[in-house]
């Protein structure tokens, strides 16, 4: 059964070159580690809403895009990022948690 990390955080709009570098550098390590698929999103339609939003979750600024990713693994590799390394946005307003599949339609 696959287990899925899930992130959602905001990154400042400025940083979005950044952001796909810095992606595109360390998602090869979760493959290398287990991972079966990478996705990393930008948001394109993020609605404010009333009472609960992905922008409010992390408190998106308004020079800041918020960002969805997820990291599809045969099982909890339980990895963390190397200590001491710089990341294009505040980890401290990431919002993220592990999940078990329950239904998949598609490929």
């Amino acid at each position: 059964m696959a287990y899925i990390d899930g992130f959602v955080l905001a990154v400042p709009t400025a940083n979005k070159q950044k952001f796909i570098a810095h992606a595109t550098k360390f998602d090869s390590m979760f493959i290398e580690h287990g991972a079966t698929r990478v996705v990393e999103c930008w948001g394109a339609d993020v609605p404010k809403g009333n009472t609960t939003d992905f922008q409010g979750a992390v408190q998106a600024k308004e020079d800041e895009t918020v960002a969805f990713s997820w990291i599809e693994m045969m099982s909890d590799g339980n990895m963390k990022p190397p200590e001491g390394m710089e990341m294009p946005f505040d980890m401290k307003r990431m919002v993220y948690g592990g999940f078990t599949r329950v239904v998949t339609l598609g490929k």
